[in-house]
């Protein structure tokens, strides 16, 4: 049975749920739910087991912070002897608008402290990563605020529409492949 390592992105703490940066675990908490799973504590991650037909996937969100997100990955992708391409990273990306999803099978951090740490721990830009758009309508010099910061009311509805497409494209990366999801769900416009 191959199994998977799907990686949400975020930091630990309350301060932090349900904020733009911890998309990552929104997301891998969706995938989850909705496959019967619950995650326990262990080794520099939370982590859940669970199946998709004839697949594992193992789901972490690394317990780690933000910027040393790489050290779980490793930590996981070593230990379950899984293979780069069956890492899918879920992370939140400013460069994409609110109504936009990227699959790429590689590509750069693009400013993201998160993919900085994988890439420099894994010594590669060569793993899948799903880029869930958060926009970037802030004020100058109020990046990190708006990052850290929570969906406005506003946004909320199409944030919780766009996981559920998130834990679908998950699902359509593992069963059918990365070229068959990047084609379904790169170039659509996602809204209500």
């Amino acid at each position: 049975m191959s199994t998977f390592l799907v990686v949400g992105l975020g930091n630990i703490g309350e301060e932090y749920a349900h904020t733009r940066h911890n998309i990552g675990f929104d997301i891998a908490d969706q995938l989850v739910k909705k496959h019967g799973g619950s995650y326990s504590a262990d080794r520099l991650a939370d982590t859940a087991y669970i199946k998709l037909k004839n697949k594992q996937l193992l789901c972490i969100k690394p317990t780690t912070y933000m910027n040393l997100s790489g050290k779980a990955v490793k930590y996981w992708l070593d230990k379950e002897k899984i293979d780069k391409e069956n890492c899918l990273v879920l992370v939140d990306e400013l460069a994409l608008p609110l109504d936009r999803m990227r699959l790429r099978g590689n590509g750069s951090d693009g400013g993201h402290n998160g993919l900085k740490s994988i890439q420099e721990t894994l010594q590669s830009t060569d793993y899948p990563r799903l880029r869930f758009g958060i926009g970037n309508n802030y004020p100058k010099g109020r990046q990190v605020d708006y990052v850290l910061g929570r969906w406005t009311g506003q946004e909320w509805p199409l944030v919780l529409y766009k996981i559920e497409k998130s834990v679908e494209l998950v699902e359509t990366f593992v069963m059918s492949g990365l070229s068959v999801a990047m084609n379904q769900y790169n170039n659509v416009i996602y809204q209500l």
